[in-house]
């Protein structure tokens, strides 16, 4: 007996290694992943083609101006405006990141702190050595700054971090678990708890935390289009992908979403390719909208609210195709098998909610935190 044991005992372990190794997979894929959508993004922010003003006129100004976009090359792009208010209205109205004010005894730099804290401190750097190549400090004047609970700005972008997480998490709970339901069911499963997800995440963001600082019930409303799109999309992919969605939604509302939401840099800092991503992907539609409500109340949100519910379209035609490729295959299933070996026999239910509880636990291990 112990002859036969020890035959038998290598080919059941190879297998076992052979499955782990194919479950090593997702994480390999996260960390390359990861490593090139936040380092390719966030490493080395250089600014291209920045809007700044100089505040002023007549040849002096113009000289000035000149010299600046001189010294800054394709770093910026350097105006004249004639008047304080005029710069004061473009940054209010978010179309340059920043104004240099010349004067003989103080000149000053006119930022925007609110619509990008990174993109302020950038020009910031930019243009100081101006004055202090007069021997002149440099007075900053803030005409937008972000609220005292969220002095940086950016409780928006964790607020989409924490939506995410959560939303792609259920995505592959309901997707795994609830296979045996309807799609119907599991869809409406998805949109209630995109609902659940975004109440909490908004009362921690603002009753409790102050990152968000006003509007938080029309970003919260926001904030449920959006989780309902990543989770309807994550359900209706598990349909075609199986154990291989988390790993696509990863890619789409992390590796593609947090580095291309403008959360932590503005577009004109970051690389062509995820600057580009910026003017369409789901994650800027909600930190674009929830930093104009909080911020720019003045300004409109139409283009940031059509990116959110053109991806929550996208959602729910990925569940319909979902549901009509489950309908397809429903026939084959229930087929009948009278001539099948016992060996081959249909699992029992029992069975099949252990394989599905194995499957969610595998993988829920796989999902990262963000």
């Amino acid at each position: 007996m112990s002859a036969s044991s020890g035959v038998a005992a290598p080919a059941p372990r190879r297998e076992v290694l052979r499955h782990v190794l194919s479950h090593l997979i997702v994480p390999f894929f996260l960390a390359t992943g990861m490593a090139l959508a936040y380092l390719g993004a966030f490493h080395q922010p250089e600014p291209k083609t920045v809007r700044l003003d100089v505040v002023g006129s007549g040849p002096q100004v113009a000289v000035l101006a000149q010299t600046i976009q001189n010294k800054l090359g394709d770093r910026a792009v350097v105006h004249t405006v004639p008047t304080v208010g005029a710069a004061r209205s473009a940054l209010e109205h978010r179309e340059i990141a920043g104004a240099y004010v010349p004067d003989v005894l103080s000149p000053s730099l006119m930022l925007a702190g609110a619509a990008s804290d990174t993109t302020a401190v950038t020009v910031e750097r930019m243009l100081a050595p101006v004055a202090l190549a007069e021997g002149l400090p440099l007075r900053v004047d803030d005409v937008a700054p972000a609220g005292p609970t969220d002095p940086t700005g950016q409780g928006i972008f964790f607020y989409l971090v924490a939506l995410s997480v959560g939303s792609y998490s259920a995505a592959i709970a309901i997707g795994a678990a609830g296979g045996r339901l309807p799609m119907r069911i599991r869809a409406l499963l998805a949109v209630g708890a995109a609902a659940v997800i975004s109440v909490l995440c908004t009362v921690i963001a603002g009753p409790l935390y102050g990152a968000l600082t006003g509007h938080a019930a029309a970003i919260g409303l926001l904030a449920w289009i959006y989780a309902s799109a990543v989770v309807l999309i994550g359900v209706g992919l598990h349909t075609f992908l199986g154990r291989w969605t988390t790993a696509t939604l990863v890619a789409l509302f992390v590796m593609l979403n947090f580095t291309s939401s403008g959360g932590i840099f503005a577009p004109a800092l970051q690389p062509g390719f995820f600057a580009s991503l910026h003017a369409f992907w789901i994650g800027s539609g909600l930190v674009e909208a929830g930093r104009t409500l909080e911020y720019f109340p003045a300004l409109g949100i139409g283009h940031d609210v059509t990116i959110l519910l053109l991806w929550l379209a996208a959602g729910l035609a990925v569940v319909a195709l979902a549901a009509a490729a489950e309908r397809r295959r429903s026939p084959v299933a229930a087929a009948p098998t009278t001539a099948a070996s016992p060996r081959h026999a249909a699992p029992t239910p029992a069975e099949t909610d252990a394989h599905r509880e194995a499957e969610v636990e595998e993988e829920a291990e796989a999902v990262p935190v963000g």
